[in-house]
């Protein structure tokens, strides 16, 4: 499946290639406990006592595991502040005694409800400030640059570039990984603000492949880099919406005369299957729980429901409007001005310049003969520059800035959601693998030396089952230290259930969020199988057997009336639980539920979220929870280190052969085992049909065929 979105767009939509139609045909083995439905859509990531197989709508874009049970961003902001429920953590698990863990329990529905009741405003900022280091520590830096190793020298006087282009992961990189990471960027600038050889920063900014929280994280670092008094200036070849809201941060912004400048506003789109589906032969059976979950509308509907439109119009003048917000007040003018612009159309480079959207036109090579003249440099000289691997490599004990002697461990979760890794995945493979997380949570529990954890959260969700293990054992970490939930781009159907389990969560004004809801169905091949002359008969024993193997025919009005019991009993589970977790009366949070999609500012204004900020206001809040004075530096311990094995080093090296295959290898595996159909927002799944099965050999070669085209 082609992108959906590029910068300027919000996209909810469901496109029609030929290798996605394909999937549309495509089975899957579903091993997680979940609404059994074989040959069947499950867009739930709601617990069942049941193990089936399920059919689904796959997507050629994600890189979501064929055993993901759950179709859906099933997300659960249910944060009340004034009503609390007088529920056990026990409330829906009973692995243990009920009085094994009874006082802990409740010592953390007490923090829980106190987290609840307070509001946004109330909890610390964690805002940047820029503080000058005196003669002494000055003195000490330099002496620590004496002895640094060879790796973290840096010229004095050196100008630190960042080249921000492509997907930004949340995760850490090591030296052999490609791509972009968030954390490190954040703490190039910070690094950069206080290192005495760094005079300023050239940040180049192409084409970004990443969600509007991340965008806004990196944004706040240019504005707190910008406290130190050096110089940052921007550099944009094209430049998007999402482009611009970072680019018009800096102090000085240069486009070159042939820019690609498209600065024309956002879309959302939906996008719709049922006709496709008549002319196969295909009739979708689907039980929708919730009246904003579109997914079943995209399989059942020809046009957008009023529910969905209502959703993603909200959802799109919040982005609009936080765009227009950020640009006004950066670039000193008024909102009708830049609305006026974008109306206009304006393409030429010029026209930006003259408007003041731009500092002038220049050529990289020129913009680099400026920052000479800027350092006071002779024009034939070559510019000192450190590129971004190179100053991530840097540490923050040579620049005086490690951290004291109280510990906060960091435990990173991004990508989609198994339970156990792959055996054929590399170690570099992107995801959260809950047997991973676990491990790392009991140790954050079981230590001592941490005084509290920050869970950060970057997930369209996955496997319902492995949600819910790491959810209890979030739950139990957050009852014997602080624990705080900090969302980034998305946190949705398992991400949020896994940010449920803290009893703060923090996120970004414009991170995805919510979609609490079920859509479960199969597909009826009856009409497909005769035109193709294919016949299937099944000998049963048992009234309901046949449930869940029968794509053949349609639902009896025995079958249906069961199928529409079991979906509603997941969904009232679903919803239950992420109550309780909030401490939220079921009735109050159904209103914000019926699979409906949040930003984070109206998921704070609804006490879905508990506070809006980034990870340092997370930080922030940690520290106050644990009783750690807010003047007082804390050394921050990140669980989720990058490997240095030697699959990763050669995985690493994208221009190899180790790297083409692997490259190849997983373009081959999207467009065969892709999970489903999305409703995509803007580089963001919140609404996915998945899972797989290779059960039906008819609809095997049919995908195989279509694959091939």
């Amino acid at each position: 499946m082609s992108k959906l979105l590029h910068t300027s767009q919000i996209t909810s939509t469901v496109q029609t290639h030929r290798s996605s139609f394909s999937a549309i045909l495509h089975l899957s083995k579903t091993h997680a406990p979940c609404l059994p439905l074989h040959n069947h859509l499950h867009l739930s990531p709601l617990l069942s006592p049941l193990h089936s197989k399920s059919v689904s709508l796959l997507d050629t874009t994600s890189s979501l595991p064929r055993n993901h049970l759950s179709f859906t961003h099933c997300l659960n902001f249910i944060a009340p502040v004034t009503h609390h429920r007088s529920l056990s953590i026990r409330a829906f698990d009973d692995s243990v005694s009920a009085t094994e863990t009874q006082k802990p329990e409740k010592e953390q529905e007490t923090k829980e409800q106190e987290s609840h009741a307070k509001k946004g405003g109330d909890y610390p900022s964690g805002e940047f400030e820029f503080e000058e280091f005196g003669v002494w520590k000055k003195f000490g830096v330099k002496l620590k640059m004496l002895v640094a190793f060879p790796w973290e020298r840096v010229r004095k006087g050196s100008v630190l570039t960042m080249k921000l282009r492509g997907q930004i992961s949340d995760q850490l990189k090591s030296r052999f990984s490609s791509g972009l990471s968030l954390p490190q960027i954040c703490e190039n600038f910070v690094k950069a603000a206080y290192d005495p050889r760094i005079s300023g920063i050239y940040l180049h900014i192409d084409s970004l492949n990443c969600g509007w929280g991340k965008v806004q994280e990196i944004r706040r670092h240019i504005l707190n880099f910008k406290k130190s008094g050096k110089f940052i200036v921007g550099y944009v070849p094209t430049c998007r919406e999402k482009e611009y809201y970072l680019a018009c941060a800096c102090e000085e912004l240069y486009a070159p005369p042939s820019a690609y400048f498209s600065l024309y506003g956002l879309t959302v789109q939906g996008s719709f299957f049922r006709g496709v589906l008549e002319k196969v032969g295909i009739e979708p059976q689907v039980e929708r729980i919730g009246k904003y979950k579109s997914a079943g509308d995209q399989l059942t509907r020809k046009s957008m429901s009023e529910e969905n439109c209502e959703m993603l119009t909200t959802i799109l003048d919040n982005i609009y409007g936080s765009w227009i917000d950020e640009v006004s007040s950066t670039k000193g003018k008024k909102k009708e001005d830049i609305e006026k612009f974008i109306n206009e159309g304006v393409f030429q480079v010029e026209q930006l310049k003259k408007e003041g959207f731009i500092t002038d036109i220049r050529y990289d090579d020129e913009v680099i003969t400026m920052l000479k003249e800027k350092l006071g440099m002779k024009t034939d000289k070559n510019l000192p520059l450190v590129d971004y691997r190179r100053y991530s490599r840097a540490s923050k004990w040579t620049l005086g800035l490690s951290g004291g002697k109280d510990l906060i461990a960091v435990i990173r979760a991004s990508g989609a959601i198994t339970r156990v890794k792959s055996p054929t995945s590399l170690p570099s493979s992107s995801g959260i693998i809950a047997e991973q997380i676990i491990e790392k949570i009991r140790v954050v529990r079981e230590s001592k030396k941490f005084k509290a954890a920050i869970i950060r959260i970057d997930s369209p969700g996955g496997d319902a089952l492995a949600s819910d293990l790491m959810w209890r054992e979030i739950r139990l970490l957050a009852a014997s230290k602080p624990v705080i939930a900090s969302m980034v781009d998305v946190a949705a159907s398992g991400g949020y259930y896994m940010a449920m389990g803290t009893p703060t969560i923090v996120a970004e004004s414009l991170t995805l969020t919510g979609s609490i809801g079920v859509v479960s169905g199969k597909l009826n091949l009856e009409n497909l199988y005769e035109k193709i002359g294919f016949n299937k008969e099944i000998i049963s024993r048992g009234k309901y057997a046949e449930l869940l193997a029968a794509e053949q025919r349609p639902f009896r009005p025995d079958e249906a009336e069961l199928f529409a019991k079991m979906a509603n009993n997941a969904y009232k589970m679903f919803r239950d639980k992420a109550a309780f977790s909030r401490s939220m009366p079921v009735d109050e949070m159904e209103e914000v539920a019926q699979g409906r999609v949040w930003t984070g500012n109206d998921a704070a204004s609804r006490g879905l979220v508990d506070a809006i900020g980034g990870f340092s206001r997370a930080v922030a809040i940690a520290k106050e929870k644990a009783n750690i004075p807010q003047t007082n530096k804390v050394t921050l311990v990140e669980l989720s280190r990058p490997s240095t094995s030697l699959p990763e080093i050669l995985s690493g090296i994208g221009g190899s052969l180790v790297g083409v295959d692997a490259a190849l290898k997983e373009m081959l595996r999207e467009l065969t085992f892709s999970e489903g159909v999305q409703a995509r927002m803007d580089g963001i799944f919140y609404e996915r049909l998945e899972g797989a099965s290779f059960a039906n050999p008819i609809l095997t070669m049919i995908r195989d065929y279509l694959s091939s085209l």
